[in-house]
């Protein structure tokens, strides 16, 4: 039969007519894409090299010292300022921690680590341990127990190493620390941690029964033991940003979490103490305990003292406080707090829910008696 008409792709290679025409236009066709396609890849392989080359150079920042180095700094810098403090009654007595704050040997610590031998003087001799073992009496300048803070001085002690000591108003959360004192007994021990949380209220208790308080506490997954009690907290810079505080924080035992007292108010406490020996606190005149509610989250007032701070502010029996000053109350740990940041004499907002309705008092908060 005589070929009409042009043959397709699937007869050439199927099966069919064949033209010798047609299938050498395929394969030239062929070998012309093929040919095309190579010298595309190849200049496309050179663009590819291009983007590659040695000469591309990738910018990293500078990672400074390995967290462990800067750590064995900052713990070499504190560590002759940091104190073991010892009250002892013979072969009995109690352990902690303390850091210097003065060159004229003034040392801070918790008022729970001194607080027995405190109220039984004849007793008790307190004592300092140096990080070289040398240790020296102390004597006691004063305490604070809404704070659970204490100042001892040693005398005729040369070329003490005095702590920096920083801002706590600066610390945030993730900031990496060390805790330095000597937990369980075990002189001269740092650990490591970040700030987990901060303006965390902690109930404390301890030995005796002017013990019992609340903190404003830093929070820190840095392990703070039993000894650790009295020394600092440290930021990487090596200030001092808090004094830890172990007592019974929270359960027996402080393991996962540990609480230290903001050195701001260290700085005030200890302060009033050198000079006075003795420091007042505001106070509103009364006794609240915590509730939670559809209503309200607060502390619910239970008793209003006459003639308090209080009562001629307005605030009333069964008030839910919700927030002091600047700042909110969830509970009444919170509350002890919140007013232990007011100033004497300086009218505060005091806010509260009252039948349901929020209500907001002037309150001028007076001074306590606990330098009495």
């Amino acid at each position: 039969d005589v070929y009409k008409g042009k043959l397709g792709v699937r007869q050439v290679l199927f099966g069919g007519r064949v033209s010798y025409v047609a299938l050498a236009v395929l394969v030239l066709t062929a070998l012309i894409i093929g040919g095309l396609g190579g010298w595309i890849g190849n200049k496309t392989a050179d663009q590819v090299s291009a983007f590659t080359t040695s000469k591309v150079t990738l910018e990293t920042g500078d990672s400074g010292d390995p967290p462990e180095n800067r750590i064995t700094k900052v713990a070499d810098e504190v560590a002759d300022s940091v104190v073991t403090v010892e009250a002892k009654n013979g072969p009995e007595g109690s352990q902690g921690s303390g850091v210097v704050i003065d060159e004229r040997g003034y040392i801070v610590t918790n008022n729970h680590v001194i607080s027995e031998a405190a109220n039984n003087p004849a007793k008790f001799k307190i004592s300092i341990v140096f990080n070289d073992g040398k240790e020296v009496p102390a004597n006691l300048v004063g305490r604070d127990p809404k704070t659970d803070l204490a100042v001892l001085k040693v005398d005729n002690v040369e070329n003490l190493k005095v702590a920096k000591l920083g801002d706590s108003d600066k610390l945030r959360v993730g900031q990496e620390v060390i805790a330095a004192g000597a937990p369980l007994g075990l002189r001269s021990t740092v650990t490591s941690g970040i700030i987990s949380a901060l303006h965390r209220p902690v109930p404390l208790s301890g030995d005796g029964t002017d013990t019992d308080t609340v903190i404003d506490g830093v929070q820190t997954d840095a392990s703070i033991n039993h000894g650790n009690s009295g020394g600092p907290l440290i930021d990487m810079d090596a200030n001092v940003i808090g004094i830890n505080t172990a007592g019974k924080s929270l359960s027996d035992s402080a393991s996962g979490l540990g609480f230290a007292i903001p050195v701001n108010e260290v700085k005030t406490v200890a302060d009033a103490l050198i000079r006075d020996g003795r420091i007042s606190h505001p106070t509103l005149g009364l006794t609240a305990k915590s509730v939670s509610n559809d209503v309200a989250s607060g502390a619910q007032v239970a008793n209003v003292v006459a003639g308090s701070p209080a009562e001629r502010g307005g605030i009333l029996e069964n008030d839910v406080v919700v927030k002091v000053g600047n700042r909110e109350v969830a509970d009444a740990d919170e509350f002890v707090v919140a007013v232990r940041q007011l100033k004497v004499g300086e009218p505060a907002p005091i806010e509260v829910m009252r039948d349901g309705r929020p209500v907001t008092l002037i309150v001028t908060p007076a001074a306590d008696n606990s330098a009495d």
